[in-house]
């Protein structure tokens, strides 16, 4: 009775580490994003505080969360290099 052995190639994890490092860097992207969210609020509810419309809060910080999702899904997409 003969017992077939197939070389079984080590892989590894799925991710290389040029694609771990694009997804810190998204990840970090990401929270820019949302630090760029903060304030504007007020600490007295019956006082308006206009900076919360701003144009940082309402339009560039979800441009920038956005593009790091986006950095995000190619980091992982990016088929690994030949690593040394």
């Amino acid at each position: 009775m003969a017992i077939n052995i197939e070389n079984k190639e080590d892989k590894g994890f799925a991710l290389g580490k040029e694609n771990l490092r694009l997804l810190m860097i998204g990840f970090v992207i990401i929270i820019v994003g949302f630090l760029l969210m903060l304030g504007g609020g007020t600490v007295d509810p019956n006082i308006f505080n206009k900076d919360i419309f701003s144009f940082q809060r309402i339009t560039l910080a979800p441009i920038i969360v956005m593009f790091g999702f986006m950095f995000e899904i190619f980091a992982i997409m990016k088929k690994p290099g030949s690593e040394k």
